[in-house]
């Protein structure tokens, strides 16, 4: 059998989730060629996971002063090079296409008649039962549209539906990290870096470590800026107190395995992010706020720990589901994994 894996690379949430599908896949011998698309290929960092992968430029949004930009949206597609791209991947040896939201492997699957199963955040919000504002038909059509597939499994926080698994969070390399207190990751790569600098800086009695794709690393008292690293963000998120982010699924997956309190600023413009954000208040394990909000920092660092959540680590039972190609039945899997999470 021979997969070929479609990630959507805007963000490292998609790629977060990659790494630890990666490692299962290697363990149980599965013959896996990985694609990626959403960003430039000199933006990508720490891939040793994927080896041989290839990347395009696909689809992706463009952000102006932390919200999506349409304007820079639409000037930055390539239409011409998607489709020349959709045309000329070859996805005929494989048994299947398995995509994160990625278009160009998605569509080029589709039209050479190969099944696609789709695994993402964005394929919860197709079951009516997961909380999304504004025009759900409309954005519905939308994630089908954008990376079309034959068989959709959502990922979420909760059980909403028959067809939505829990993440995959892979076990943290320290073995029960201790919580320093006044120390707090920041990760807002869709912000400008000076306006985050200048929120922080009110704040002294507190170390940030300030994650950013503009950043070179250094300090400047309180303010450790730190240029992108899995290695090294794994490493601080490990025993911080808190994190400071985008409402992005995959950091707030982490945070919460870890028991780790959250501020989150949603990327306006970006309905995913919003509803990340409102569901997580309601589950009381976030603290939301639409701006770089002084007051709402004073108040969240001053919040008590949240509890962890134990999700799953080892996605075997969903290898073992792929590659039995029972894709039809999603009930048994979504028990076996949401029975080990509390």
């Amino acid at each position: 059998m021979k997969i070929l894996y479609g990630i959507q690379g805007t963000g490292n949430g998609h790629i977060t989730r990659a790494r630890v599908m990666a490692s299962a896949f290697n363990q149980m011998g599965v013959d896996v060629d990985y694609v990626f698309s959403g960003r430039a290929q000199q933006d990508y960092f720490d891939m040793g996971e994927f080896s041989h992968y290839r990347s395009f430029r696909g689809l992706s949004f463009a952000t102006q002063h932390g919200q999506v930009s349409r304007y820079r949206t639409v000037k930055n597609v390539r239409l011409c090079k998607l489709l020349h791209d959709i045309k000329q991947l070859d996805v005929s040896g494989y048994d299947f296409v398995f995509n994160d939201f990625e278009p160009v492997t998605a569509w080029a699957a589709k039209k050479q008649g190969v099944p696609v199963i789709g695994m993402s955040h964005q394929a919860a919000f197709l079951s009516p039962k997961v909380p999304m504002f504004g025009n759900a038909m409309l954005r519905r059509s939308l994630i089908k549209y954008y990376a079309p597939a034959d068989i959709y499994l959502g990922v979420h926080w909760q059980p909403f539906a028959d067809n939505i698994i829990p993440p995959f969070i892979a076990d943290h390399p320290h073995d029960n990290p201790v919580s320093v207190d006044n120390k707090i990751l920041v990760y807002l790569p869709f912000e400008d870096l000076t306006s985050i600098i200048d929120y922080l800086k009110d704040f002294p009695d507190k170390e940030f470590y300030c994650y950013h794709p503009n950043a070179q690393n250094g300090s400047n008292l309180n303010i450790h800026l730190r240029a992108p690293s899995r290695t090294g963000f794994l490493n601080d998120l490990a025993n911080t107190s808190g994190v400071i982010a985008n409402a992005g699924f995959e950091l707030s997956s982490e945070a919460l395995k870890l028991g780790k309190k959250l501020l989150l600023k949603p990327l306006s413009g970006q309905f995913e992010q919003d509803a990340n954000a409102q569901t997580l208040r309601a589950m009381n394990a976030a603290h939301v706020m639409n701006y770089l909000n002084p007051f709402a920092l004073d108040e969240w660092l001053n919040s008590e720990a949240i509890k962890q959540i134990n999700f799953p680590s080892d996605p075997g039972p969903l290898v073992n589901w792929l590659t039995g190609k029972q894709w039809q039945s999603t009930e048994k899997l979504h028990h076996s994994l949401w029975d080990s999470v509390s």
